[in-house]
């Protein structure tokens, strides 16, 4: 039987076989973008003060930067693992490389909560630390390619787009799941003990989300469909040198199509809170609660735009999310300065529109971009890319943006320049919505 006979089949006639490949897909990426998340969320309120006291001591702003490229570092081996994660899924499948990815950021995530920090052991707390940090990068990059793929090629033609969505949305979960773990454990010990030993207990929690995690992926059998698609791409995949070969501007163009929503991402999710809490001076819980309604507001636009793209196309779609982050960028950064909570609310959440609708397409997207042979390494390492050339050091960035200008709405004129190249970009992407995968 052909697999494009399969697919057609799984799209449309097993439909319980899609919804358990939908629901695995989204229970793993929220626990992994939950580990990846908290780590920026704690990075940004105390891992300055903790694990880089020396640059505190001469300089507060260089301390904060500091603590925010540790955030970026991870970054930069997401392309490793995305080539890892692509040569493990061809030869041992994707549910068990997504089970690889799973243990290794969990394993990194528990390891963080356990670190002594600068006080206890010096300058091996940040180098062990930065290790950590590294083996967070390579299994992000890893996780990501093999779930969307996952969650498109079950899908029928007509539902790629929205099919495609269900895994983009454990970002935001992972986001709000981050954000409330964070914000409870502020609230019950205090600040002083958060900081003394309360922010250990965001990262232990990863064990026991892992565990289910881990129970949940190996449940999952895995369909006729994956079986096949595996033992063709073992066939006929070709080595990294073929990608790069044949296929360097789709490479490059996924890259840069996804720079401007990650970017615009990582500052929500890491630099805003900050921003809000140690200089506007707002209390802490309602940056986070704040921080978990935009959370909820990304959900709801990314599965929307799902749902847009299968009817508009994706480039289409993509452009509307791309046209309203470059709208909004300087009013919200004015509405954050107003230094009240409800208007740091209004700024974020309206944000989570144009974010929505130049994430939630983005599986679907790749998928039609690179053809069957090379579409998890051309997937994988697009995002991986995109990631470095957007999100990685946007929240240090920012930081620096802020301190050299003393202007915040300088931190939305760089959002929107990233956020120009991408809706360049993304208008040369050919719209195949209603072609075959295979």
């Amino acid at each position: 039987m052909s697999v494009s006979t399969q697919v057609s089949r799984s799209g449309q006639g097993d439909a319980k076989i899609t919804r358990r490949v939908l629901v695995g897909t989204v229970i793993g990426t929220t626990i992994e973008w939950y580990d990846f998340f908290v780590y920026a969320t704690t990075a940004a309120l105390v891992f300055g003060e903790l694990f880089f006291e020396p640059l505190g001591r001469e300089n507060a702003v260089l301390n904060q930067v500091v603590a925010f490229a540790t955030i970026g570092i991870s970054f930069l081996f997401r392309p490793l693992g995305a080539v890892i994660a692509g040569h493990l899924g061809d030869r041992l499948g994707r549910k068990q490389t997504l089970v690889l990815t799973l243990l290794l950021m969990g394993g990194a995530t528990t390891a963080m909560g356990l670190l002594p920090t600068y006080a206890q052991i010096g300058f091996w707390a940040p180098l062990i630390l930065m290790v950590l940090r590294i083996l967070q990068g390579l299994s992000a990059g890893g996780e990501w390619g093999g779930a969307a793929l996952m969650s498109v090629e079950h899908a029928p033609r007509g539902r790629r787009g929205i099919s495609g969505a269900y895994p983009q949305i454990g970002a935001p979960i992972g986001m709000f799941t981050a954000s409330l773990a964070v914000s409870v454990m502020t609230v019950a010990v205090g600040m002083e003990n958060f900081v003394a030993w309360g922010w250990r207990i965001p990262f232990l929690l990863s064990a026991v989300l892992i565990l289910a995690g881990y129970i949940i992926r190996r449940a999952t059998e895995e369909s006729p469909v994956f079986e096949e698609l595996r033992a063709r791409r073992r066939e006929l995949s070709a080595p990294l040198r073929v990608l790069v070969k044949k296929h360097p501007w789709e490479v490059v163009r996924g890259a840069l199509v996804f720079a401007g929503n990650n970017a615009a991402g990582w500052v929500l999710i890491a630099y805003i809170p900050s921003y809000g809490v140690n200089t506007l001076g707002l209390a802490q819980g309602e940056v986070f609660a704040v921080t978990g309604l935009a959370a909820a507001g990304w959900v709801a636009t990314t599965l929307w735009s799902g749902s847009v793209s299968d009817r508009l196309g994706r480039g289409k779609t993509f452009q509307i999310g791309y046209v309203a982050l470059i709208v909004w960028m300087i009013p919200m950064f004015l509405l954050i300065e107003h230094e009240a909570i409800w208007s740091l609310g209004v700024a974020v959440v309206a944000l989570t529109f144009g974010l929505g609708f130049s994430y939630g397409p983005l599986s679907a997207l790749y998928a039609e971009m690179f053809p069957a042979e090379v579409r998890y390494s051309g997937t994988s390492i697009s995002y991986a890319l995109g990631t470095i050339v957007g999100g990685a050091f946007a929240p240090m960035i920012a930081e620096i943006l802020l301190a050299s200008t003393g202007w915040s709405p300088s931190i939305g004129l760089y959002l929107m320049a990233l956020a120009f190249i991408s809706l360049l970009a993304v208008r040369g992407v050919q719209d195949r919505r209603d072609a075959p995968l295979t």
